[in-house]
């Protein structure tokens, strides 16, 4: 995902989460700034560093819209949850609501 149609840069505790089928297909990200040298995490080990996990994050985002299908937000530090639509698009005009990201990137 190295385009700008498809990259979307987001704090660590921000997950996407697709709903598929009958399931949740848990997206992992990678780091796109690294301060601190933390080590990278596999994902339970994320969830669990915000005092949660997939399964309770699951059944968050199964109540918040009776499983539709489509893209998820969940914030694991703040423990909200947000559905974003069908699309991948849908994801980033989201974050954009939660003020995160920006239209145009940043020209030096």
């Amino acid at each position: 995902m190295a385009d700008n149609c498809t990259t979307i840069v987001f704090p660590i505790y921000y997950q996407v989460i697709q709903r598929r089928g009958n399931g949740w297909a848990f997206k992992h990200s990678e780091p796109f700034i690294n301060l601190f040298n933390a080590p990278n995490l596999s994902p339970e080990e994320e969830y669990a560093a915000f005092g949660t996990s997939m399964k309770k994050v699951a059944i968050e985002l199964f109540r918040i819209n009776g499983g539709k299908q489509g893209y998820y937000i969940a914030n694991i530090l703040d423990k909200k949850y947000y559905y974003c639509g069908t699309e991948w698009q849908d994801v980033k005009n989201k974050f954009r609501e939660l003020g995160i990201g920006r239209d145009e990137p940043i020209k030096s």
